[in-house]
């Protein structure tokens, strides 16, 4: 038998979205209120009715053509901006690409934080982590797919902080296991390896999102089957 000292955390896709308020109207509100400074324009409705149309403008390009292929011109065209009104917004691609980078990792950081404190004991949190994770890529899916396949073009330093943000969440996935370990809930297995396992299956989600959605397999079916996977392999006997 499995020495479980709990119920296991559940929570839906519907639940999350009601709890969770992640749009890209909040997103580009949040990037406004943070870069008054160097945005010209200072009526907040316009500015973040202009930046959803910059930003999604930017993930379909960057989809259809890659983002270093794309250029501030092709922007212009797909958001009907002149060159003068987006130079508002953003200075530069390399500008657009960071801001784009780091409001991804601070908005993941912060909600899989605040659902995984919800939860209690290390079967739980892991749970909520997981599903957490997958429903705010689900939510955020083309924002994920992008900072994934865009990390290469970012300078040095840009990139080192990507390179951080996928070790954070990593590190959530090994501290949980390691309490596991200790309360003995858990088997005695590398904690840093089966995190890396962990983080790949969420990867698989929003890379492959196509497969899933021909196969008719929705993000709670695919978040229960991995825990279920995962639970298999280190739940103590």
């Amino acid at each position: 038998m499995h020495g479980n000292t709990g119920v296991r955390a559940k929570m839906t896709f519907g639940e999350f979205k009601e709890m969770t308020m992640v749009s890209m109207d909040e997103i580009c509100r949040d990037i406004f209120r943070e870069n008054r400074h160097s945005i010209k324009i200072k009526k907040e409705e316009t500015v973040v009715r202009n930046l959803v149309n910059i930003f999604n403008a930017t993930l379909k390009l960057s989809n259809e053509k890659g983002f270093r292929t794309m250029t501030l011109r092709d922007l212009c065209a797909e958001t009907g901006l002149s060159m003068g009104a987006l130079y508002s917004y953003i200075s530069s691609k390399d500008e657009l690409l960071d801001i784009i980078q780091s409001q991804g990792r601070r908005i993941t950081e912060k909600v899989l934080m605040e659902r995984i404190n919800s939860a209690e004991g290390p079967r739980e949190r892991l749970s909520m982590a997981v599903h957490t994770h997958l429903y705010l890529s689900e939510v955020m899916q083309k924002w994920f797919f992008f900072s994934y396949m865009e990390t290469k073009n970012l300078d040095r330093r840009v990139h080192g902080s990507a390179k951080e943000a996928e070790l954070f969440t990593e590190k959530i996935f090994v501290d949980i296991l390691i309490q596991g370990k200790e309360g003995g809930l858990f088997r005695q297995g590398d904690p840093v390896l089966t995190a890396s396992m962990i983080k790949a299956m969420l990867q698989d989600w929003y890379l492959k999102r196509w497969k899933y959605k021909k196969r008719n397999i929705s993000v709670e079916e695919y978040a229960t089957n991995v825990v279920d996977m995962i639970e298999s392999y280190i739940l103590a006997e």
